[in-house]
């Protein structure tokens, strides 16, 4: 959340609270942190769930292409879940890296006559990207560029470099039909390699006409060559008029603005947002307005490349007045699309994109009553998409819905942070990333004076894809859906949450959090109806004192048991999880509060599991499971692969290669730490101290793993601070001929922290795994 008010005083002070979501750093010294989750292969790519295959969200006029899913001769990327990785903010948690002379193909399955890509550069580059219609090259070709990427935020306690993507648009110059192909390709004189995320192909309606009432900004002056300033014809545009009661129209062409519009109860309209463009950093400013305030179907593309809190870089800072309207925007490469402060009551936002903001997309930043945020596409924020934040007056009976957000990179695709009678419903989320859930109601405050949760909050028919992630301040992970008394308790609040589609998530479904460490309660929430699929660890993540009522929820396919029930600080009473009737596949309860579940790993600490049949109450457990529900998977055998699915972590990694990829039980997976590095470690807990009497060592088994020797020792730790040498440094050699495998006799060595330290690599400049094998002796 942009919060650019503050004085430099309070953002020091932010700061160390840790402004974005930080917090609850303390419990790090209490659990071991949770691995990222990641897959390979075809399967993997199957399974990705696009958020336009799910009910809700918005109605939008384009139709996305994912590039792992074009044809390629690319190379496909992730998935992924690591910070701070390029896959990692893509859609899908995939894309395709193309190099010279690669290309990646859309056959399209509707009209079209106008692409939008999502895209990644190198830092630095910039240049072009060739585009093909059925075969034929266009004489125009795909500008892009990586000055809107690679965003720091060292105020940000956790965050990493982030906002990879960027987007470039193009009017392809004829209209395509089904079966039509487009391609993309890298060409010579074109940038020297690409990232492909998504194209997003549009059938784009012809320029609208000038309304009879109006007054058009050329006629005053301005350029629609982009050449000159038009800001002063614009003003004046507005100025005349108002006076003439008329609507102020913006032709097709290319404006430059280069200061704010005293822009109130005045109509602007564009002839569509393709055609009618403003190149505008800070186009609306004003913290008041009468209101009616219309703004129509144009562009305003900003000049953003980094976060400044401090400083109005927004397509609307302020107010626009009540019963004003924003609606048929496209806003890109502004810091913020809409920070709205002082009067904004019945506001409405509609039928919008706002892409490639570096802070948030929308933020009722306190006060706004009866606001309606309804049909927009948001993609690509550098804090949450959609807020509402109750700072000095709370936002009162306010409405999100209908929406679809995608790659929040650092912060929530929608928070709620306090106010009253506010209302998040049928929105479609989807790829959250470092600091952030898919959905937040939060008491999390920022600064003073906040107003906290009241009154009623709904939450209703929201589908959450892929969302959660693995907060690196607090060393565990945050939910898909988060409730958070971060610096205040939720009790006297009717917290209605119902209908909600979890897909994917990589961690958690529902998390009960206190995330400033206090162990504030969190109580009165109600849950009427949820389905879970695929989850990675576990569908309840509670951390706090407090209670929920779950009814009608179901999950299949989680990945390690049905409730995580661990508060902080650790003396305080555990959650309580009432359950309704209705339930079924998340009756295990985690049993090991000193280690974090991982994904996809089975619960392997002796959880519990309480299996009776007419509901009732518990505190630290769960019951009321009438189907015999899954209690978790299950754990290697003591004479089996001890390593096989434990905590793994590493020094340093490559990309996709992390760490998990060497425990996961496939040999096509593989781990590699960061090029020219050495030395670098491998490091997996398994559970308990252990007497090991042999590793087995691999790489991929396919041909193209040329035979190569790798320089390692083996370390043991029983408490995983002190490690001694098991195995001295001895060179290894992998040969694909005989299965790319080696073997390491240890005799006989007890050990729970196993560590492999990489010194040298004859085949590449890293150490490289696919699978570390633990054998007792």
């Amino acid at each position: 959340m942009d919060t650019r008010r503050r004085s430099s005083l309070v953002l020091a002070a932010a700061t160390a609270a840790a402004v974005a979501a930080g917090g609850l750093i303390a419990l790090t010294a209490t659990a071991t942190a949770s691995a990222a989750p990641t897959a390979a292969g075809p399967a993997a790519k199957a399974s990705a769930v696009s958020p336009f295959d799910a009910a809700g969200g918005a109605s939008v006029p384009f139709t996305e292409y994912e590039a792992e899913a074009a044809h390629t001769d690319g190379t496909v990327i992730g998935p992924d879940y690591t910070q701070g990785t390029v896959a990692s903010e893509a859609s899908g948690r995939q894309a395709v890296t193309l190099g010279q002379g690669q290309y990646v193909e859309f056959t399209l399955t509707k009209s079209a006559n106008a692409v939008d890509v999502a895209y990644n550069l190198p830092q630095g580059a910039s240049g072009t990207l060739s585009v093909y219609v059925n075969g034929t090259e266009l004489s125009r070709k795909l500008a892009v560029t990586s000055q809107y990427s690679y965003v720091d935020t060292g105020n940000i306690a956790g965050s990493k470099t982030h906002h990879f993507f960027d987007d470039s648009r193009l009017q392809l110059g004829q209209n395509l039909a089904a079966g039509d192909t487009v391609k993309l390709q890298i060409d010579s004189g074109d940038t020297g390699t690409a990232t492909i995320d998504v194209a997003d192909f549009e059938q784009v309606a012809a320029a609208a006409a000038q309304p009879a009432d109006s007054v058009s900004v050329v006629d005053e002056g301005a350029d629609p060559s982009g050449g000159g300033d038009s800001t002063q014809a614009f003003r004046q545009a507005i100025t005349d008029a108002k006076a003439a009661g008329k609507e102020v129209w913006i032709p097709a062409g290319d404006f430059k603005v280069t200061s704010q519009l005293p822009v109130d109860d005045v109509t602007l309209r564009g002839a569509g947002n393709w055609y009618s463009v403003v190149h505008s950093s800070h186009f609306i400013d004003q913290t008041s307005a009468t209101g009616n305030t219309k703004l129509y179907d144009f562009a305003v593309f900003g000049d953003v490349s980094t976060r400044n809190d401090s400083s109005p870089d927004n397509f609307v800072t302020g107010s626009l007045g009540p019963n004003s309207v924003v609606s048929g925007m496209w806003v890109q490469r502004e810091k913020c699309g809409l920070w709205l402060t002082g009067d904004n009551d019945n506001l409405t936002v509609e039928d919008s994109r706002i892409i490639g903001t570096t802070a948030d997309g929308l933020n009722l930043d306190g006060s706004a009553q009866g606001v309606t945020v309804k049909n927009n596409f948001l993609r690509n924020q550098g804090d949450d998409s959609l807020a509402m934040w109750s700072l000095g007056s709370p936002d009162t009976g306010n409405t999100f819905t209908g929406n679809t957000i995608v790659q929040p990179n650092l912060a929530n695709g929608i928070a709620i942070y306090g106010g009253s009678d506010n209302t998040v419903s049928d929105n479609v989320i989807a790829d959250t990333n470092a600091l952030g859930s898919g959905l937040a109601i939060s008491n999390q405050a920022f600064l003073q004076p906040f107003n906290p949760l009241s009154g009623k909050v709904t939450v209703s028919g929201n589908t959450l894809i892929r969302t959660g992630a693995l907060n690196p301040n607090w060393g565990h992970p945050m939910g898909a859906l988060r409730v958070d008394s971060y610096d205040s308790a939720i009790t006297s609040v009717d917290v209605r949450i119902s209908d909600t589609t979890f897909v994917d998530s990589p961690y958690s479904d529902f998390e009960f959090v206190s995330g400033g460490g206090h162990g504030y309660d969190v109580s009165g929430v109600t849950v009427d109806g949820a389905t879970a699929t695929n989850t990675g660890t576990v569908v309840v993540q509670a951390e706090t004192p407090g209670s929920a009522t779950f009814s009608d929820v179901t999950a299949t396919g989680t990945g390690a048991t049905g409730v995580y029930d661990c508060p902080y600080p650790a003396d305080l009473t555990p959650f309580t999880v009432n359950q309704g009737s209705g339930n079924s596949g998340w009756s295990g309860t985690w049993g090991d509060c000193t280690t974090w579940p991982q994904p996809g790993g089975g619960d392997s600490s002796g959880g519990t599991t309480s299996g009776s049949t007419d509901g009732g109450t518990t505190s630290g457990s769960t019951s009321g499971s009438t189907d015999g529900g899954s209690t978790g998977g299950t754990t290697p055998p003591s004479d089996g692969n001890l390593a096989q699915g434990r905590p793994a972590t590493d020094t340093g990694h490559a990309d996709v290669y992390t760490a998990s990829n060497a425990v996961d039980g496939d040999a096509s997976t593989y781990w590699e730490s960061t090029d020219n590095a050495f030395p670098q470690s491998l490091t997996v807990d398994l559970g308990a101290t252990r007497t090991l009497g042999r590793l087995v060592l691999k790489l991929p088994p396919a041909t193209a793993w040329a035979t190569r020797t790798q320089t390692l020792s083996v370390l043991g730790s029983t408490d995983g601070s002190t490690f001694t040498t098991l195995k001295g440094a001895a060179d290894y050699t992998f040969d694909p001929s005989s299965g790319n495998t080696a073997t390491v006799t240890l005799g006989s060595a007890a050990t729970r922290y196993l560590r492999l330290t990489f010194t040298a690599n004859t085949g590449w400049p890293a150490g490289q795994l696919s699978e570390l094998e633990a054998y007792a002796s």
